[in-house]
């Protein structure tokens, strides 16, 4: 269904950012990146693109952001692993809007080292996968920081509804 047609549409946009120490593990969409000589510092896994991702999928329908649905600092999210939070917000889009359909997500990751597009394609699988979209439906861009913030990732992400009659 389209505008013309009468559809519905919401639009989510959610943004993450980690500073990054040696000695914690990388997590992008879920997938580990193990060469990574730093990872995210944060109260749970510290998946940047998966908190990004929630945030995207809360905003749509102005259910808030992650840090009400999981107060950092709790000790139940210490080290939480962020496909549950993922799966948590798309479970409360489905109560409040069952109707709504997910059909295109795009990420944007910055992050000046390792290089990751060795691992674009297991990325994209993996949060297609978590998302329930194709792979061809879920964008996802690499951008350095030119030196400017080499010490953390940050994430960007939009995602696309469409309400169904």
């Amino acid at each position: 269904m389209n505008a013309a047609e009468g559809g519905d549409y919401r639009i989510g946009f959610g943004e993450d950012a980690h500073g990054l120490a040696v000695g914690r593990a990388l997590w992008l969409g879920g997938h580990s990146v193990p060469e990574a000589p730093r990872g995210a510092i944060a109260h749970s896994d510290g998946d940047a693109l998966l908190h990004a991702l929630s945030d995207a999928v809360l905003s749509a329908f102005a259910l808030g952001d992650i840090g009400i649905h999981f107060p950092p600092g709790e000790p139940e999210t210490a080290d939480m692993d962020s496909r549950v939070i993922l799966r948590h917000c798309l479970g409360l889009v489905a109560q409040k809007a069952p109707t709504a359909r997910l059909v295109n997500a795009t990420a944007v990751v910055t992050l000046d080292a390792p290089r990751l597009g060795p691992h674009r394609d297991a990325i994209t699988a993996s949060c297609a996968e978590f998302l329930g979209l194709a792979p061809g439906r879920f964008g996802l861009t690499f951008k350095t920081s030119e030196g400017l913030a080499p010490d953390h990732v940050q994430v960007r992400a939009s995602v696309l509804f469409e309400l169904r009659r």
